[in-house]
């Protein structure tokens, strides 16, 4: 009867294993890596989602290198879309993770890569005879990249988690507000505004380096020639905004902004859920542990809606 027992583990342990292997994409100059995950013992066609992760060093699981430990928030996604029937395949962006490629320097990085990349998987997953129907869903910054690469790539139906609704230097400057010296806030004001008129800046304070640094510079111009209400706005399939109220990067209002931008988006916002994607209220203690802790689950009400939507016909 023990080894009976025993053998049944294993070969669960063995199934679930089965149900996540590596997948990579040749893109211009290189590869990015990333984990497809599929629901075990559902036979024919299954939806599919392609997961983008947010802005900086984020990994696929949705893990920062500038965080002393991983959130997983991500994964965790991935992980319950699968119990739900859902596929899902997420990836390290250029230069991070797995991806983190010579070839992909970061100077040379810009938002229209990203997006390109995030078209190009879409395409793949299209022709994959396994899925039924492909929808991306960007978080954060990828929220952004999420809603032009939808539209490049033909993806089914997009959805946006936590996703500013403003260009790059208004959250900043929203973001920024009141947590710098005057002194440095008037630097950052005038190295951002040289930014988006296209021109870099040679001499950036200490202090804003992790904003500024020369190498990351161009990137930034990219982005800033993009805003998230022209991209939702122009899309044709069916749109998802769903948004936290513990938010601390990104507000309701950008949210709203998204919506009152593409009145067809269905929007869901989440009491209580941060901008990891956990439940932690008011409670501030948990709200910095949730960014680095995997302990928590990411908010079920966000999955509620999130596999409702992609399911739907």
């Amino acid at each position: 009867m023990r080894f009976k027992l025993m053998l049944s583990l294993l070969m669960l342990s063995l199934s679930a294993a089965a149900a996540q292997r590596p997948v990579s994409l040749e893109v211009g100059g290189g590869t990015v890596y990333g984990t497809e995950l599929t629901p075990d013992g559902i036979s024919g066609k299954v939806p599919v989602v392609l997961l983008h992760a947010g802005s900086g060093p984020t990994d696929r699981d949705g893990n920062s290198t500038m965080l002393p430990g991983p959130n997983d928030s991500l994964k965790m996604v991935a992980e319950a879309l699968a119990k739900r029937g859902i596929a899902s395949v997420r990836y390290d962006k250029r230069g991070i993770g797995s991806s983190a490629l010579p070839a992909f320097k970061e100077e040379n990085l810009r938002l229209d890569d990203y997006i390109g990349d995030a078209a190009a998987w879409l395409k793949k997953l299209h022709a994959d005879p396994r899925f039924s129907r492909v929808v991306m869903v960007g978080h954060s910054e990828g929220a952004l990249i999420a809603s032009e690469a939808c539209a490049q790539g033909g993806a089914d139906a997009c959805v946006l988690m936590a996703g500013s609704g403003r260009p790059l230097d208004e959250l900043l400057l929203d973001q920024m507000k009141g947590k710098l010296p005057p002194a440095l806030e008037d630097e950052s004001d005038r190295i951002m505004a040289s930014l988006k008129e296209g021109n870099t800046v040679a001499v950036v304070p200490p202090q804003l380096m992790f904003l500024y640094r020369p190498d990351v510079q161009p990137y930034v111009i990219s982005m800033l020639q993009h805003d998230p209400r022209k991209a939702i706005a122009a899309l044709k399939m069916p749109v998802l905004i769903l948004q936290g109220t513990s938010d601390i990067q990104v507000s309701e209002d950008d949210a709203k902004s998204l919506s009152a931008a593409a009145p067809q988006a269905k929007l869901v916002i989440i009491d209580g859920m941060n901008h990891v994607l956990k439940i932690v209220g008011k409670d501030q203690a948990l709200q910095q542990k949730s960014y680095t802790s995997p302990d928590l689950p990411v908010a079920p009400q966000l999955i509620d809606a999130l596999s409702s939507f992609v399911k739907a016909p």
